[in-house]
C-alpha cells in the first residue's frame, strides 16, 4: 500500500506506532543488557510490509542519533529494531547511548514512501517531502521534518542537503546532478502523553 510522495505512506493506526516506538525503548535496552535484539511479534500484518524508515532519537530536545533505511529492506518492526539499534549505538557523530540515558531519550520514527526522482525543483514542497541529493558517489539525505525545524525556504533546503552530501551548497543546479523526493509519516512519543 505504497502510495506517491504525494499520499498517505503506510496509514498506521495509533496502536501501530505505539507498538514501534515502545519497540524502539525495548530493542535499546534489550541490546544494553544482552547485546541482542528483542524478541517480538508483529501486532498488525503492516507490520510485516517493507518500508523505508528513520528513528531518530533526540535528549533533551538535542539530536542524540538518527540512522535509517531509504527503501524498504526488511519487514517493518524489523527494520525499526534494527534502526533503532544502530541509531543508539552506531551513529559515527556520537557516543553510544548508555542506559542512564535511556529514560531521557525522545523517540520519532519517520516511514517512508517510495523515492521519485524529479525534474524540476518546482516539485518539492517544503514541509512535506524529503530530500536526497546524489552527484556520482556522493549522496545527502535529510528528513521532510529538518526544513520545517530549521525554518529553510526550498533554496536553503537544497542546499543544506547538498552540503549533506559533501558537495558544494549549489550543486544542486548541476545537470549531473539527481534529486528525489519522498514523503513520511512521521509520529512520536510526543504525541501519546
Amino acid at each position: 500500500m505504497q502510495d506517491s510522495p504525494s499520499g498517505p505512506i503506510v496509514g498506521l493506526n495509533d496502536q501501530e506506532k505505539i507498538y514501534l516506538l515502545n519497540l524502539v525503548r525495548t530493542t535499546i535496552v534489550t541490546v544494553l543488557e544482552t547485546g541482542e535484539l528483542p524478541e517480538t511479534k508483529p501486532v498488525s500484518e503492516k507490520m510485516k510490509e517493507k518500508y523505508g524508515v528513520f528513528v531518530t532519537l533526540h535528549k533533551e530536545g538535542n539530536l542524540r542519533g538518527c540512522i535509517g533505511y531509504i527503501e524498504g529492506l526488511d519487514q517493518l518492526y524489523k527494520s525499526v529494531m534494527s534502526m533503532a539499534k544502530s541509531a543508539a549505538f552506531q551513529d559515527p557523530r556520537f557516543p553510544p547511548v548508555e542506559m542512564k540515558e535511556v529514560d531521557r531519550l525522545e523517540i520519532e520514527i519517520s516511514v517512508l514512501s517510495p523515492i521519485k526522482k524529479i525534474g524540476s525543483v518546482d516539485e518539492i514542497q517544503v514541509g512535506k517531502h524529503g530530500l536526497i541529493i546524489q552527484q556520482g558517489p556522493f549522496r545527502g539525505l535529510l528528513l521532510p521534518q529538518v526544513a520545517t525545524e530549521w525554518g529553510w525556504d526550498k533554496q536553503q533546503f537544497l542546499e543544506q542537503t547538498c552540503r549533506k552530501a559533501g558537495l558544494s551548497t549549489d550543486a544542486w543546479k548541476n545537470t549531473d546532478t539527481d534529486i528525489y523526493i519522498f514523503s513520511a509519516e512521521i509520529f512520536s512519543e510526543n504525541e501519546f502523553d
